[in-house]
This record gives structure tokens, sequence and C-alpha cells, in this order.
């Protein structure tokens, strides 16, 4: 059990995809203008991540077995393919508004690198590596992902009523917030599991 809450909390903070590794840029500066997009995506990205660390996980076994793990990253991305697609049928047929203000977004998850990233983290360089393990650390590296996208959102929302520099508005400031926060959870890379 402590090692579960260990792996859940250097997923999150220490090594925090969007913030540490510099995966997910995308998603993470084109959807954090509004925080119920960004909740929106942070679902979405929960939701693929957990269930792409359980198949791929699965499937990797199956590719060592086999001697072809050299196909890991193929079958991976074709994985995440798939469970995105899943992904935007529902989420067009159920929530139509959240469909159109993900807009290109939801289906960019599929080259999304945290969604890949974490998949092959898991079995590479997760120890004591199980699916189970696997799975914990997918939702949780998810959770961190939409922390993450939802401080920024908070922030860009209060920047809209701030006065900014002519030449800070827009992409500049967002760029300047997004790497204050990162330096935030730098705070947490001290701590060692």
């Amino acid at each position: 059990m402590p090692y579960v809450i260990l792996l859940v909390i250097n997923a999150i903070f220490v090594n925090n995809f969007v913030l540490s590794r510099f995966l997910g840029i995308c998603p993470f500066l084109g959807v954090s203008r509004k925080t119920d997009t960004a909740l929106g995506m942070g679902m979405a990205v929960i939701f693929v991540m957990g269930v792409a660390s359980v198949i791929t996980y699965a499937l990797n076994l199956a590719l060592v077995a086999a001697g072809i793990e050299y196909l890991r990253t193929i079958v991976f991305i074709l994985v995440i393919a798939c469970l995105i697609q899943l992904v935007e049928i529902f989420v067009k047929k159920f929530s139509p508004s959240l469909y159109s203000a993900l807009g290109v977004y939801l289906p960019l998850i599929t080259t999304n690198c945290a969604v890949l990233g974490v998949a092959i983290m898991n079995v590479t360089e997760l120890a004591n590596s199980n699916i189970l393990y696997a799975f914990i650390n997918g939702v949780a590296s998810g959770v961190g992902f939409t922390i993450a996208i939802l401080i920024l959102a908070g922030i860009r929302e209060k920047m809209e009523l701030a006065d900014i520099p002519e030449r800070f508005k827009g992409f500049p400031i967002t760029l300047i917030a997004s790497s204050i926060i990162a330096m935030g959870f730098a705070a947490f890379s001290g701590l060692t599991f």
C-alpha cells in the first residue's frame, strides 16, 4: 500500500508529464482557455491514460513472449488511436457542447506524447511493475495532467481581466505563467521515492 501512495504522488507531482517531463504541451496550452473545457480534456486524458495503460501493459507481455517487443511503439499508438476514437464518439453523443469546445484537441490526444509516454514508462521504468500498478500510474498521470491544465486555465481566465502589457498579451503571458507553474512543481522533485 505505501508503494501505491508513493506511485500516485510521484505521478501527479514529481514526474508530472506536462510540468516536469514536458510531454503533452499542445493540449495543455491549446485547451486551457476555460476551466470547463480544461476539465473535459483532463477527464478524457485520465480515461485514455488509465485504459491505455492496462491494454498496452497486457499487449507488451504478449509482444515480449512472441519476441517482437520492437513493435511496442507502433502497437501502443494503434491502441491509443482506437481509444481516442471511442472517447470522441462518446463525447460527441453525450456532450456536443464539450465536443465542439475541445475541437481539434480531442483527436490530438492520439498524438499526445504524454499518453504514449505513460504507456512506455509502465513497461520500461516502473519498478515492481504489474498491470494494477500500470493502471494506477496511468490514472495518476492523467490526474497530474488534469491538475496542471486546470491551474493554467484558472490563471488564464484571471489574466483575461488583468492589465497586461500589449507585448505580453496572449501566448507570451501563457508561456510565462506555464513556466512559473512548472517551477512550482519543480519543488516536488526534491522528494525521493
